[in-house]
């Protein structure tokens, strides 16, 4: 898992509440368990005119040129601004795949749906929970090139006018984003106990291991 410590960058505006994970990667590119390929396919309903399959040569599909990641100036955001309970619906960890893939490394809205909020840690991306005023700030001051400076390890947020927004985080999920840890690299700081307890294991119980 890649880590987050420090980004600076224009943000993606995307004013909806209550986004579930069907709009974020729509149910029939679930089949892959690849965690790659999906950025293309993000918000591919809203995205698009056509619909997406698995596998799809985007790049002469029909696009939806209203909604907001298909306007030039939004093409190399990394934030994403939203409204409340983004990533409702199923549980599925498609969703912080497909913006990951996208490039999206922080998400800031007034609340998450529970296991979309604890899945984006484990895929690398910081969700920012700001109050509902916070974010009702940030939308009307964006404009285009409108930069956020994010910091995890302060736990601020700095706009262009050098105003400094403080966020909370739950200390154990910050340093694992801070070092890069998913679960699986988390598990193996444990590697040498693990090895140990084992080879015990197998000493008191050797018919287990036959």
């Amino acid at each position: 898992m890649k880590a987050f410590t420090s980004l600076t960058s224009i943000i993606m505006p995307l004013d909806r509440a209550n986004i579930d994970t069907d709009a974020i990667i729509p149910k029939q590119f679930l089949k892959s368990i690849r965690r790659s390929g999906f950025g293309v396919f993000l918000f591919d309903e809203w995205r698009y005119l056509d619909r997406g399959e698995p596998d799809m040569d985007c790049s002469n599909r029909p696009l939806n040129t209203d909604f907001v990641i298909n306007q030039p100036q939004y093409k190399k955001a990394q934030i994403l601004l939203t409204r409340e309970n983004f990533g409702c619906g199923s549980s599925r960890e498609h969703a912080p795949w497909a913006l990951d893939d996208y490039g999206f490394r922080v998400i800031i809205a007034p609340s998450f749906a529970d296991i979309f909020y604890n899945n984006c840690f484990k895929n690398g991306i910081l969700p920012i929970v700001l109050s509902s005023e916070q974010v009702e700030h940030l939308f009307n001051e964006e404009k285009e090139d409108y930069q956020l400076s994010v910091d995890l390890a302060t736990q601020t947020i700095t706009t262009p006018d050098n105003q400094v927004i403080a966020f909370d985080i739950d200390a154990s999920r910050k340093e694992r984003l801070l070092q890069g840890l998913d679960d699986i690299a988390l598990t193996l700081q444990q590697a040498d106990e693990i090895k140990t307890y084992e080879s015990q294991r197998a000493k008191r119980a050797p018919w287990l291991f036959a």
